[in-house]
């Protein structure tokens, strides 16, 4: 007996997106990196096709992060108080991307100039050939430095963020005149991810050049609210919606390094076994859940975590 293969069929499809540009498109990259454009949902290949693998951006700070755990300072110790030497060590760790967090804006955290920023961008530019992502320190004041920024680094195509509800307007504005993509953020909340993307696309700027993190939450801390607000997304944009079809972003590594399972000591925890080992997985396999929900770049931290999901990510590509 014969059985028929019923497969979905879809008529939307999410963006394809490249960051990054070399030499001949007008920056410094020794290589670009092309996410999106799926048209089925993840790794159900016989239903549409998938192009582009799930990317790693690795996180780095412009200051030392005094509060990383100390299983991550006995990979970056060495590094934590210079960026480019940070940037560098990442990209060995097998980073497709670097996020530069721009915590030094902070005025509780060195309160650094616009000026002084740009400057670190265009270090870590001239000391790696990945592309970058910037984000702010996260006040919404600090990160109006961002036109400042993307037009030290005009014509190397940076994912800028994060935009939000109160600061989009400058980043939107200043990713359109340089020439860069836009991060927004979501607050795990399927319609605030869509009317970001309205109101940044009404200033002008193509849904081509979005991207957006919906809200990421940790495993055990809230992660099935961000994998149901993904796969709603992705479902939506397969189905025509456009205000949904934007690549992914997870920032999987600030999320999953402050879980109490992960930074507990083994001593107040011995049922937990060996705290390193316990946090590298708490990572990985928040990684590689989202990765089921859909993200197409995953931001981490730990190498081991990310030679884990990278793993993953070929296994299931196959």
């Amino acid at each position: 007996m014969n059985i028929d293969s019923i497969n979905e069929k879809y008529m939307g499809r999410i963006h394809t997106v490249t960051l990054g540009a070399t030499k001949d498109q007008g920056g410094t990259r020794t290589n670009t990196v092309t996410v999106g454009g799926d048209a089925t949902l993840p790794f159900l290949f016989f239903e549409g096709e998938q192009p582009n693998k799930a990317v790693v951006a690795v996180e780095i700070w412009d200051i030392p992060p005094t509060e990383w755990n100390l299983v991550l300072q006995d990979v970056y110790a060495d590094v934590f108080s210079n960026p480019v030497a940070w940037a560098k060590k990442a990209v060995e760790f097998g980073a497709d991307l670097i996020l530069l967090r721009l915590k030094g804006a902070d005025p509780e955290l060195g309160n650094k100039t616009p000026e002084q920023l740009a400057n670190v961008v265009k270090a870590v530019l001239a000391a790696v050939g990945v592309p970058l992502i910037v984000i702010g320190c996260g006040i919404d004041d600090k990160d109006n430095a961002m036109p400042v920024i993307a037009e030290a680094a005009a014509g190397e195509n940076l994912l800028l963020g994060v935009a939000k509800h109160d600061n989009y307007k400058s980043i939107a504005a200043a990713a359109m005149v340089y020439k860069h993509k836009v991060l927004t953020l979501g607050t795990v909340d399927i319609n605030m991810c869509k009317q970001l993307q309205i109101l940044i696309t009404e200033l002008g700027l193509a849904a081509e050049n979005i991207l957006m993190d919906p809200g990421t939450c940790a495993l055990g801390y809230g992660i099935e609210y961000t994998y149901s607000i993904m796969e709603r997304g992705r479902l939506d944009a397969l189905s025509g919606d456009d205000r949904l079809a934007m690549p992914v972003v997870c920032n999987v590594g600030h999320e999953a390094w402050r879980a109490k399972e992960a930074i507990a000591a083994e001593k107040d925890f011995p049922d937990w076994g060996n705290q390193a080992k316990r946090a590298i997985l708490w990572e990985a396999l928040t990684a590689t859940s989202l990765l089921q929900a859909g993200t197409n770049i995953m931001v981490m931290r730990h190498p081991e975590a990310i030679r884990l999901f990278k793993k993953n990510v070929d296994e299931l590509s196959v």
